[in-house]
């Protein structure tokens, strides 16, 4: 008789397995509970420690004011000459500002630095949850050489699981088609394992955290 294959093995196993079902040795086990332990940290410091790790560059502001002389001071250092933005909240604030700001669809191609919001800070990864219900849409998370975020104090949360459950009670049965999180500047080591930054996305991503109680809306 011949030899089974290796497949034929395995499928005759699970065949096996099927019929002759045993008990859940693990009826107790309990996958609800936090697996990480306790930090005492506030979630604004953890984030931006964990960010900072991440390489990405945080700004703290303590009002909308300040963000706008920071946001002022990093385009003058970099000598920066307009910002790509197209989140109406964002560009309220920076309206009385010296700071350029374009929008129209025909300067996309040639944008080098974009804003955009986000939907949640995720302080132990120090990572940005964004999606695409924001006017800015898929594109911009990942096209300009430089990505600035803003956001407020009051979306910093936890974990991801805090994050997913703010999302359900925010958007319902409509969650956004796209979802995603984004951990500092984009980056491989795939190329003769050298590190290269901006592989696929932003060679720099910066974090502007406003101190105030209401989210951007």
């Amino acid at each position: 008789m011949e030899e089974s294959t290796s497949k034929e093995k395995i499928l005759k196993k699970i065949r096996h397995a099927l019929i002759n079902q045993t008990d859940n040795p693990f009826l107790n086990l309990d996958l609800d509970s936090d697996i990480y332990s306790e930090n005492k940290e506030s979630l604004d410091v953890m984030f931006a420690d964990a960010f900072d790790k991440a390489a990405g560059k945080f700004i703290y502001c303590e009002n909308e004011q300040e963000f706008s002389q920071n946001i002022l001071m990093l385009f003058a250092n970099n000598k920066w000459s307009e910002l790509y933005c197209l989140e109406e909240s964002v560009i309220s604030i920076l309206r009385e500002s010296t700071l350029k700001i374009v929008s129209s669809p025909e300067q996309f191609l040639q944008l080098k630095v974009a804003a955009t919001r986000c939907e949640y800070l995720i302080a132990r990864l120090g990572s940005i949850m964004v999606s695409s219900a924001f006017s800015s849409g898929r594109r911009l998370n990942v096209f300009p050489e430089v990505h600035i975020v803003v956001a407020y104090t009051s979306q910093l949360v936890y974990d991801v699981k805090a994050a997913i459950r703010k999302m359900k009670i925010k958007y319902g049965q409509k969650l956004p088609s796209m979802i995603s999180l984004i951990t500092g500047p984009s980056r491989t080591s795939d190329i003769e394992k050298t590190l290269v930054m901006g592989a696929h996305g932003p060679k720099e991503l910066y974090l502007f955290l406003i101190e105030d109680g209401e989210p951007l809306e």
